[in-house]
């Protein structure tokens, strides 16, 4: 091993002190990413809260004037490069309708200035691919064998897919999302059932669900501060139930929502309610489950086909083939 340093040039004492640096570093690393991290959710409790006083503001402002949360709303929509260019182009009219705004709420991304960067990321992506495709393709020559027809259609399917990455990209975070706060739901109507039948009111057995939720799911933490803050601004506490129905999009949330519409609408015990509907939950989590152990073995056929069977055959018939060819 000496000879084999020396040759190259380096000593035993150096390679060891190199081994030894790498080895602290990667320690240090190790300890002190997670400090260097932060707490998530501190963080993400923290813009929640700062979407409670925006809600407050925005009531506020509402049962104030209407013109005031106008004007309002317009300088946030103002804000930095994106907001002149969505309305320069008027982009809200093209590219905005109920259904976009659904799917970034359900991505938690709430408010004006997420939808702005969302709209600019859609005019602006495309034409960044465009430049990489175009400079690729006729600048560095790529794909020329190719006809001039094909590489124009390879840059204008580049731009085509740029267009398309911020619907792909919130769509993804929104069903991730949705598995979190279906994952811990059930858990977080326990814990809301806990604090009903102990005295506490709905508002605050929610604030102490979301605090304790949060260690399990993150999301659902987020979505129901939010619901605390709307059922102590909103004039109808039913708007603030259907809110949280439409941020999550899951039919467990739906069905606890309007349970406890009803509930508070016909004057039944809440307890009771939010029992039946924590066992059905637990038992709509066990089905889906089920569905997905049950969708297995199909799923396993192709790759035990692909990669067990021929190392099977290999090893039961290898000696076989090797005895009647005569190489043993």
């Amino acid at each position: 091993m000496d000879e084999i340093f020396q040759t190259v040039g380096l000593s035993t004492q150096i390679v060891l002190a190199a081994i030894v640096a790498i080895g602290v570093f990667t320690s240090f690393l190790a300890v002190a990413l997670p400090a260097m991290s932060g707490n998530k959710l501190k963080g993400r409790m923290k813009a929640v809260a700062l979407e409670r006083d925006q809600i407050r503001a925005r009531e506020r402002a509402r049962l104030a004037s209407e013109k005031e949360r106008g004007r309002g709303l317009r300088q946030v929509d103002n804000r930095g490069i994106a907001g002149v260019v969505v309305e320069r182009l008027n982009l809200r009219k093209a590219l905005v309708d109920d259904k976009t705004v659904g799917t970034l709420r359900a991505a938690g991304y709430r408010g004006q200035r997420p939808l702005t960067l969302f709209l600019f990321a859609r005019v602006a992506l495309p034409l960044v691919f465009l430049a990489v495709a175009a400079f690729y393709i006729f600048g560095l020559g790529f794909l020329e064998d190719w006809p001039m027809a094909a590489r124009i259609l390879v840059v204008l399917i580049a731009a085509y897919f740029g267009f398309y990455i911020p619907v792909i990209l919130v769509k993804n975070t929104a069903t991730k999302r949705r598995q979190s706060i279906g994952r811990a739901w059930p858990d977080a109507l326990d814990l809301l059932l806990i604090c009903v039948e102990s005295g506490n009111s709905i508002e605050a057995a929610f604030r102490r669900v979301a605090e304790e939720i949060g260690i399990q799911s993150i999301p659902l933490a987020e979505e129901l501060i939010l619901l605390t803050a709307e059922l102590s601004f909103l004039p109808d506490r039913r708007t603030a139930y259907e809110n949280l129905v439409a941020r999550t999009g899951l039919e467990g949330v739906k069905s606890v929502a309007t349970a406890l519409i009803q509930a508070e609408r016909y004057g039944t015990p809440l307890g009771q309610a939010l029992r039946v509907m924590s066992q059905e939950n637990r038992d709509l989590r066990m089905n889906n489950a089920e569905k997905k152990a049950a969708a297995l073995p199909p799923k396993l056929t192709v790759p035990m086909i692909v990669f067990f069977l021929p190392v099977l055959f290999v090893v039961i018939l290898g000696p076989a083939v090797i005895r009647l060819l005569g190489l043993d």
